[in-house]
C-alpha cells in the first residue's frame, strides 16, 4: 500500500472565497501513481471548509460562483458574519491578549462567523479513487472555500491519497 502526500497554495480574499481545485487534485493523483484507494483533501485552518458541489456555470461581478453564493446567503442567516467585538462570544479578553503577542490586529480576532461555518461545513473530503479516477459523479467538483472576511492570506490545501 502506497500514502501519498502533497500540497499547494491559494490565495483568499477579504470575503468569503471559493476555488474550484479539482484540475489541480486530479494532478496530484495522477503524480502519485495511485490507481485504487481513497483520496482526502484537507484543510489545516479553522476558517475553511472542503466541499463537492456542482459548478453553477454563472458567477456574480465578484467572480462568485451562483451556487456558492446562494451557500454564502443561506450561511449568512444561520451564522451572521461577525461585524463587531461583543457579537459572539469569541473573541474574549485572553484571546485579543495572546493575538497582540504574535501581532496581530485585534480586528483579525472578528472571524467567529468564519470559525463556526467551516466547523458546520467540515474540513475535508474523501473520494474514492477507481482506475486513477476520482468518483465525483457527473457534476461533482472539489471547492476550497475560505469564510474569513478580515485579511486575505495565502491558504494551504493538502491532499492525501492512500491505495495500490
Amino acid at each position: 500500500m502506497t500514502v501519498y502526500h502533497n500540497h499547494f497554495t491559494i490565495q483568499s480574499d477579504r470575503r468569503p472565497t471559493f476555488h474550484d481545485v479539482t484540475e489541480k487534485v486530479q494532478l496530484l493523483l495522477a503524480e502519485s501513481g495511485i490507481s485504487e484507494g481513497i483520496l482526502l483533501v484537507y484543510s489545516q485552518h479553522t476558517t475553511c471548509s472542503v466541499m463537492i458541489q456542482e459548478a453553477a456555470d454563472d458567477v456574480n461581478y465578484w467572480g462568485t460562483d451562483f451556487l456558492m453564493q446562494d451557500l454564502v446567503t443561506v450561511l449568512e442567516t444561520v451564522i451572521p458574519t461577525c461585524r463587531s467585538e461583543g457579537q459572539y462570544l469569541h473573541p474574549g479578553p485572553k484571546h485579543i491578549k495572546a493575538a497582540a503577542a504574535r501581532d496581530e490586529l485585534p480586528s483579525w480576532s472578528l472571524n467567529t462567523d468564519a470559525h463556526l461555518r467551516s466547523v458546520l461545513m467540515g474540513r475535508s473530503v474523501t473520494i474514492p479513487v477507481i482506475e486513477y479516477q476520482m468518483q465525483l459523479g457527473d457534476f461533482g467538483r472539489i471547492y476550497f472555500a475560505d469564510f474569513d472576511q478580515v485579511r486575505a492570506r495565502e491558504r494551504i490545501v493538502r491532499i492525501e491519497i492512500v491505495g495500490e
